[in-house]
């Protein structure tokens, strides 16, 4: 018996040492993946989402014409939330970009597109410290909290000054610094047409001044296209 009894302890001090080796090797691998991992995403100098003018560059460009957002008649929609990060850092993940069936309507409403949705979330999936979940419920809450001048959702074409188009914007969002956004134009036959509008945000979701390689590229008066 005391054999047995001693051969049962010395097994049972075995597995706990082995339990004790397997734990102790688990956290010396994630104390170093950890930082790894933090190191990698923390260097994000904030974040600039790009707001689409639908009809413009739907009129533009013949080949998105059977998109969704552009056969629905969209005003306005979310081309991408884009983190800040390095010159020539690699953004791309393999991970999943797949949503709830109710997340994906919640989105589809400033992203109709799922497979532009999918191709995004390859492209800088690998850039964010969140999954596609969290990434795409910021897009969400930074659409929400971005309040529209009425110009830009207007049935009608219509010309603007750039000033008083950043000036309604800055009324309507008063955290909005003057240069936390970006006006780019594209030259048509007679004008330049708004076609995008650049919003820059801090990592914490707070507006900031919009860096210097966030140009502009509209004249001092353009047209925003009205809704078809």
């Amino acid at each position: 018996m005391k054999f047995l009894y001693l051969m049962k302890s010395m097994c049972l001090m075995k597995e706990s040492m082995f339990r004790a080796i397997q734990i102790l090797i688990c956290y010396l691998a994630l104390s170093f993946a950890v930082p790894l991992y933090a190191a990698d995403k923390a260097d994000i100098a904030g974040y600039v989402m790009h707001v689409q003018m639908t009809p413009a560059v739907c009129s533009f460009d013949s080949s998105r014409q059977k998109q969704r957002k552009c056969l629905e008649g969209y005003s306005l929609t979310i081309s991408s939330l884009l983190p800040e990060v390095p010159v020539g850092r690699d953004c791309q993940t393999k991970s999943s970009a797949k949503l709830s069936p109710l997340q994906a309507k919640v989105v589809a409403r400033v992203m109709p597109d799922e497979n532009a949705r999918v191709q995004l979330w390859q492209n800088v999936g690998g850039c964010v410290p969140m999954n596609a979940s969290q990434y795409f419920r910021t897009i969400i809450n930074f659409a929400e909290r971005l309040k529209i001048p009425a110009d830009l959702t207007s049935p009608n074409t219509i010309e603007v000054q750039k000033e008083n188009l950043r000036q309604q914007f800055t009324k309507l969002n008063p955290s909005l610094p003057p240069n936390g956004i970006r006006f780019t134009c594209q030259a048509s036959k007679f004008d330049s047409i708004l076609t995008e509008i650049r919003v820059c945000y801090q990592k914490n979701g707070q507006y900031k001044q919009c860096s210097s390689h966030v140009v502009t590229g509209c004249p001092s008066e353009f047209t925003i296209k009205g809704s078809y």
